[in-house]
């Protein structure tokens, strides 16, 4: 045997144990000889429901937002400016626990519901009692009252890699039941929910309006997501627009941390670290002559008494990881402190003066204030009462800002436009997510304070001089 013969056999070696791997990772033969996903689908689908959801929301009366329409009529200022709007939706949902009857669905699904009706692909249907649900990530819980419930099984985080296969199980256009197949397309991915907590699955298997809440299983058979949103080009997300290949689900992690919060709370108590941060970018890199690998969430300004603050974090400081993962984006940042609970401890890379590199370890604290009034933060807003979104309201998830939950008719503000219910987005071009934000922008906005807010359908700018 010849050099060339010699180097051959080990490449053949290897072409068969790739060969091995790939048929390995392919669906089922079935007993023709065909690949098929029916072995999986056989124990996966009794797990995927079918949900209606009943439900109605108070809407203002847009007529009523334009004060010449009010004067022209001789409609008074207290005068009620809401009405109800009824609708109804369908979409998905699993069972997690065949013993308690928990269902994880999504969200947006079911928010604002009156009723909420599960269907089981035996045609069985029970009224579901909503547990909770958290507008951050998506995610919400049902409970119904049934026996002989099929659960699917939880697959750990880290067993998911770009390029494997897996399953979507729905009721797109209410067809009961749909499975599509694809790729994991990429992992990790941000910026679908606006100020949400977020590390998307990314798949082409194809995912349409109704879909939402279903399941996207691996080929074991095990839930890897929770189907939230496609891409569109109407540019709609959680269901709108229609499929062009990119869909969207939350991951397992996610839903399990927000699930057993959920079941012990009703509600997701998310911890704070108190800082207003901003992406590193080329140009900061260059204002401040950093290197250019350096990454992560440049810190604006610390919120007083918060865990950053007593944990030493300084304003300008560069927070390059946490807990040992270095961070590329703020938003990282952001999602992972959003998903912790107030007392996990954390450690914080810090870059600091650009050259000092330190650790740092934070106690995640808890959102002390949830209203504050206007004179603490500035004159201008003096008989100005404002409010954390809370999720009973009618825009929460789809908005970050603070409500007004009163102003005094005397006040310079109300005489600037303002009124109860407005939710400011943000003040002289600085986003405002919570009540510790607007207080931190507002305090060292000497002059002018220019507020986008959001008042029932349109988006205003209102000056306070």
């Amino acid at each position: 045997m010849n050099g060339i013969q010699r180097m051959l056999v080990p490449r053949r070696t290897l072409a068969l144990w790739a060969l091995a791997a790939t048929l390995l990772a392919l669906p089922a033969l079935g007993h023709d000889g065909k690949l098929t996903f029916a072995p999986v689908l056989r124990d996966v689908a009794p797990a995927v429901v079918n949900i209606s959801v009943e439900s109605s929301r108070e809407v203002r009366n847009p007529w009523f937002n334009d004060p010449r329409f009010r004067r022209f009529f001789g409609i008074p200022e207290d005068a009620p400016q809401q009405m109800t709007r009824r609708a109804q939706n369908v979409g998905s949902g699993v069972i997690i626990d065949a013993d308690e009857g928990l269902v994880v669905t999504n969200q947006h699904l079911v928010r604002n519901s009156d009723r909420i009706r599960v269907s089981l692909k035996d045609g069985r249907s029970f009224d579901a009692e909503l547990v909770g649900s958290d507008p951050g990530t998506d995610v919400a819980l049902l409970s119904i009252e049934a026996e002989e419930l099929t659960q699917l099984p939880l697959a750990e985080a880290e067993s998911l890699e770009v390029g494997d296969f897996v399953i979507a199980i729905g009721n797109p256009f209410r067809l009961e039941h749909t499975v599509t197949a694809g790729i994991v397309s990429a992992l990790g991915r941000t910026g679908l929910i606006r100020q949400g907590y977020e590390d998307f699955i990314q798949t082409d298997a194809s995912i349409n309006p109704g879909n939402s809440g279903g399941a996207l299983v691996d080929l074991d058979g095990r839930l890897v997501g929770i189907n939230t949103a496609i891409f569109a080009p109407s540019g709609g997300g959680a269901g709108d627009g229609f499929n062009v290949g990119i869909g969207f689900a939350v991951p397992v992690h996610i839903v399990r941390g927000v699930v057993d919060q959920l079941i012990e709370f009703g509600e997701v108590r998310r911890g704070l670290l108190g800082v207003l941060i901003e992406d590193v970018t080329p140009e900061l890199r260059e204002a401040l002559d950093l290197a250019d690998d350096v990454t992560g969430a440049w810190v604006a300004r610390v919120v007083e008494r918060s865990a950053a603050q007593e944990a030493g974090v300084q304003e300008g400081d560069i927070i390059t990881s946490l807990d040992g993962d270095d961070l590329a984006t703020s938003a990282e940042l952001r999602n992972r402190v959003g998903l912790m609970r107030a007392g996990d401890n954390v450690t914080l890379g810090v870059l600091r003066d650009g050259e000092e590199r330190i650790r740092i370890k934070a106690t995640i604290g808890e959102p002390e204030r949830q209203t504050i009034a206007g004179a603490s933060s500035s004159s201008k807003l003096e008989g100005v009462e404002l409010r954390n979104l809370t999720d009973d309201h009618e825009r929460f998830g789809a908005i970050s800002g603070v409500e007004i939950a009163s102003i005094e008719r005397s006040s310079l503000a109300w005489r600037s436009g303002l009124r109860q219910g407005d939710v400011v987005l943000s003040v002289n071009r600085q986003v405002v997510g919570s009540v510790e934000e607007f207080d931190a922008v507002t305090a060292e906005q000497g002059g002018l304070l220019a507020l986008r807010v959001q008042r029932g359908e349109s988006r205003l700018f209102i000056t306070i001089r």
